[in-house]
């Protein structure tokens, strides 16, 4: 059940009902150096109770600055904004950065001249202008409905893959195909196999420990999660491995695990593990998490999930 929360934890944000796949310019920028990339539809926060305490208590910091810069510049994420998509990637040795990507009817044109009259002097990177917003990031825009935005250097970065100065996500079969496995959802996500290898570690705990994890982890090759509120919440992981019996095993060990967790867990944390399965099916780990709203609003406020969610 772990693996499920953390991963709850990362979505940060939530959808309702229909799917908004990534639009040609927003993964234009994405790099092919990805580790995570989220996506999500942002008009349906504002239409379940669950959707907005899950938003209220984990969205973090960064995304509230963005949402306030937002507003200064004259964009209402409430009214303007279809979905958000957010990359993390790597950049050699400066380690890794992110990017957000917002789509929706922007009015750019009064944007530009909110900029303007506010002395707001766009710094050109190419062929593209930058603005600065609050909390020290960028903004550019990619085309009248999509927005590009973050640290100046990842900014840049993101640009740099649009332009073909660097490898973007096409290059990258592995997630690209996994891409094309979620994308259709509401709410996706994918991430790339070391994010994977790291989460499934975290996540089993003392599970992990039962057997040869190190040898283990090198036939995970990566995972993808999509998640919906409709008729309550439902959220499907999938951990894709390089055979059936790298499956099975792993499999056996997430059972193991919540077997272990559920001897010291709250009510609301053992309904939650018995409203999730975990199977395998030929190489890949399938878990599969449904409860509804009620029940998914007690397991916000145990102990564990706080634990989690930070």
């Amino acid at each position: 059940m772990k693996i499920v929360k953390t991963c709850l934890a990362s979505l940060l944000l939530v959808s309702m009902a229909y799917a908004m796949p990534l639009n040609s310019s927003a993964r234009s920028v994405v790099p092919g150096e990805l580790q995570q990339l989220i996506s999500v539809d942002y008009r349906a926060l504002k239409d379940s109770q669950t959707a907005m305490a899950l938003k209220e208590q984990v969205l973090p910091d960064n995304l509230k600055q963005f949402e306030a810069a937002l507003k200064n510049i004259g964009i209402d994420p409430e009214k303007d904004v279809d979905t958000l998509a957010f990359a993390a990637f790597r950049v050699g040795k400066q380690g890794t950065k992110g990017v957000g990507v917002a789509s929706g009817p922007f009015n750019m044109k009064a944007v530009l001249k909110k900029m303007k009259l506010q002395k707001f002097v766009p710094k050109k990177y190419r062929n593209s202008n930058l603005y600065p917003m609050d909390g020290g990031m960028l903004m550019s825009f990619l085309d009248d409905s999509t927005l590009l935005f973050g640290e100046s250097s990842a900014v840049r970065t993101a640009l740099d893959a649009r332009d073909g100065e660097i490898l973007n996500l096409d290059t990258n079969g592995n997630m690209a195909d996994m891409m094309s496995s979620v994308d259709a959802a509401p709410v996706w996500s994918i991430l790339d196999q070391s994010g994977t290898q790291n989460m499934l570690h975290s996540a089993l705990g003392d599970a992990s420990k039962v057997a040869d994890y190190d040898t283990l982890k090198k036939r995970l090759l990566g995972s993808r999660y999509t998640m919906n509120f409709n008729g309550g919440v439902n959220f499907d992981l999938t951990v894709v491995t390089s055979d059936s019996m790298t499956a099975a095993t792993l499999s056996s060990l997430v059972k193991a695990g919540m077997l272990y967790k559920k001897m010291n867990a709250s009510p609301a944390e053992k309904m939650a593990m018995d409203n999730t399965s975990v199977d395998s099916d030929s190489s890949n780990l399938q878990i599969h998490f449904k409860s509804n709203d009620q029940q998914f609003q007690s397991l916000m406020h145990s102990e564990l999930f706080a634990a989690v969610s930070r």
